[in-house]
């Protein structure tokens, strides 16, 4: 995996502690890009200790269930994040940093470190080898049925896309971005993060899209009369 002006090949390449980033409703995945705006006095510190080490920040949502917080291995995160690059920052003037992550691999959490003299968060990652090495180019996903899907949703909410750049698009970063740009809540952004493979995500996608179109149908209103 290239992120920026960094290989991530091996095991060794990523680091066992990492600080952590917990959002929710945020998904960042493995080759794409999210952009955040840091405002918060931790973060702002986290960001600036990882500009001086190797600009890595682990991005994970809050635990969705109270179920989840018991059994995880840390009680308010969910068990599965995204490690991201820092790959480019600006400074705001009033105390802000705009930053873009470029993601790297998923990781599961496993302990968090006790709070020492850093003011955010810090936990031990095992990281999912096989996003760095995966040479997924989307071949085994329905690309139709997957734009047929987002064609529907656009319709639906009156919305618009540039479809000339959504055909030019490779199907990995077509799948990838619809993912992190689907306005869907916390519960489902965390099923795509953990979709096995890009064929599994695009069709969860399609399947949370569908389940949205539905709900918001006068069908499905006179079925639940």
């Amino acid at each position: 995996m290239q992120v920026g002006n960094k290989s991530y090949r091996v095991q060794a390449d990523i680091p066992e502690v990492v600080p952590v980033f917990p959002l929710s409703g945020a998904l960042l995945l493995p080759g794409a890009q999210l952009p955040l705006n840091i405002f918060e006095p931790r973060y702002l510190a986290m960001f600036d200790d990882a500009m001086s080490s190797n600009r890595l920040i682990g991005v994970i949502q809050p635990a969705l269930t109270e179920g989840e917080a018991r059994n995880g291995p840390v009680q308010d995160l969910c068990s599965v994040g995204c490690l991201g690059r820092i790959t480019s920052f600006s400074e705001t003037g009033d105390g802000r940093y705009v930053i873009t992550l470029g993601g790297v691999c998923r990781f599961r959490v496993g302990g968090e470190l006790e709070k020492g003299r850093k003011p955010y968060r810090v936990c031990r990652i095992s990281p999912f080898l096989g996003d760095l090495e995966s040479d997924d180019d989307g071949a085994e996903v329905d690309r139709k049925a997957l734009l047929d899907s987002f064609k529907a949703y656009l319709e639906a909410n009156d919305l618009e896309a540039d479809w000339n750049s959504v055909e030019r698009a490779s199907t990995q970063t077509l799948v990838n971005s619809l993912s992190m740009m689907s306005p869907y809540g916390p519960a489902e952004k965390q099923a795509l993060l953990e979709a096995d493979n890009l064929r599994v995500r695009a069709e969860t996608l399609i399947a949370i899209t569908e389940i949205a179109l539905a709900r918001d149908s006068d069908d499905y209103a006179r079925v639940l009369q």
